[in-house]
């Protein structure tokens, strides 16, 4: 399967509207039922892939939706059988919060091929290739396309030379293409070019980018990386587009057309499925679901470096602790904090880590007064190994005479599968259940749980009192 749908001088594009865009924009809360009718049309497409699961769908569809995220990617592959189903794969954290031991994560990938997924995008949030080992190693065993993401972000450590490096790395693992994960829309045009030109010289495996729109610039940066040699674009069907999703696919189709990148893409056809979003658009709207600021552009993003779902997030924790007008100071915070952290790149879990301790040396008027067992967690080690290491003497203030963590997390941990499915025997109708109770527990319990009442009649829906919103 590899390089698979990649042909020189020919723009492929992966289509991510039933996974990414709707999470970016409502929160990953597009149901099964919303998608079914639209699949035979975008099975037409000729889509490198779509992006149709993992990430925060698996999360979402336990927590809120009361679906059972295996059949949902099961209809997906029965509804789309003449394209490739792409998902997003957190690396040792799979869709869950926390490190797994090897033998669940294996588990994991062997059933996620096996329901249907066919090229799995695997990254990890401090750029530690120890923590991928084990998912690209199954990956490859499963037959999938293995996909590392790079993930990308700014700071004096974040050289050329830093991702040329971890590229390498990543061609050396056994990845069958690279990613450019740009999750916080910090890329600009010219960055763009200069770093798939310098990507494109050092590896020999295609590069796809990945950026979001919330800055503005993704359409200029995915046009330059184009003409520097990218091999693979992520867009989204303009409904669901633009704002903190993706650039256009429409668009990007268009301005390719008659030239030497065309994708070959009938415009046509993207219109009828346009149509089709545009209700389901509309829909959100109305219902209060779509927010139309998250379709603006926002160059803080550039000023602060800062995801935009981390910025509501921070608003969100200063906003109940009654300390609204402290968001500025917390902005300023939180590259102090990031530098004290070793430089992670602020995606899944590391955003919301950094975050969090940001708000709280602010709050309390004392920096590291009160320290988060997660952010206590990336400073022993929990995490992998930081961009830059950590000064000793800070390591020691925070983690007090505890143990640094200097090998592959993972490897502390024991064997967990067997425990695990005795833990959830009582509610498995099918041999996937485990997976879910693995990662979300009592969500899963609780979704299990509704699905037998709902064979007896009895109500057991979601409380909306129950409802949060988690990080994505």
């Amino acid at each position: 399967m590899q390089n698979m749908g990649i042909i020189m001088g020919k723009v492929k594009i992966t289509e991510t509207v039933l996974r990414d865009a709707h999470q970016s924009l409502i929160a990953t809360r597009m149901t099964m039922d919303e998608m079914l009718p639209v699949l035979p049309l975008m099975d037409k497409v000729g889509y490198h892939s779509v992006e149709c699961w993992g990430g925060a769908t698996f999360d979402s569809c336990l927590r809120f939706l009361n679906e059972d995220p295996w059949e949902r990617l099961r209809t997906l592959k029965k509804n789309l059988p003449n394209t490739k189903l792409q998902m997003l794969f957190r690396g040792q954290n799979m869709l869950g919060y926390r490190h797994y031991a090897d033998d669940v994560l294996e588990y994991f990938v062997q059933k996620s091929v096996a329901n249907g997924i066919d090229i799995i995008r695997i990254f990890d949030a401090l750029n530690d290739i120890r923590n991928l080992e084990t998912a690209i190693k199954s990956a490859k065993k499963e037959g999938a396309h293995t996909q590392v993401a790079i993930s990308y972000t700014l700071g004096d450590v974040f050289t050329t030379d830093y991702y040329v490096n971890y590229a390498k790395q990543i061609e050396g693992s056994g990845a069958d293409s690279i990613c450019i994960k740009d999750m916080a829309a910090l890329l600009t045009p010219y960055e763009t070019e200069k770093l798939v030109k310098a990507l494109k010289s050092a590896v020999k495996i295609p590069i796809q980018l990945h950026t979001h729109y919330t800055s503005g610039l993704a359409s200029m940066c995915l046009l330059k990386g184009i003409e520097a040699g990218v091999d693979v674009i992520d867009t989204a069907m303009s409904p669901l587009a633009l704002g903190t999703s993706h650039a256009p696919t429409e668009s990007m189709v268009a301005a390719l057309q008659g030239t030497k990148y065309d994708t070959g893409l009938d415009l046509v056809l993207l219109t009828e499925i346009r149509d089709y979003f545009m209700k389901l658009r509309k829909k959100y709207i109305d219902s209060g679901l779509l927010d139309p600021k998250m379709l603006a552009v926002d160059a803080n993003a550039l000023i602060y470096q800062v995801p935009g779902g981390m910025l509501s997030n921070l608003l969100s924790q200063l906003k109940q602790a009654g300390k609204e007008d402290k968001l500025e100071e917390v902005l300023k915070e939180v590259p102090k904090v990031r530098k004290d952290a070793g430089y992670p790149p602020l995606v899944t879990p590391s955003s919301q880590i950094v975050g969090t301790q940001a708000v709280f040396n602010v709050i309390m008027g004392e920096r590291y007064k009160m320290v988060t067992k997660e952010f206590k967690g990336v400073v022993k080690g929990e995490y992998g190994r930081t961009p830059v290491p950590i000064d000793p003497e800070f390591r020691k203030k925070i983690i007090g005479d505890e143990t640094p963590i200097d090998c592959r997390p993972a490897d502390l941990l024991e064997p967990e599968l067997d425990k695990l499915k005795k833990e959830c025997a009582e509610w498995t109708e099918q041999e996937e259940d485990v997976l879910s109770y693995a990662q979300f527990g009592q969500v899963a319990v609780k979704f299990f749980e509704n699905r037998r009442n709902a064979k007896f009649g009895i109500d057991g829906a979601h409380s909306d009192s129950e409802k949060q919103i988690h990080p994505v």
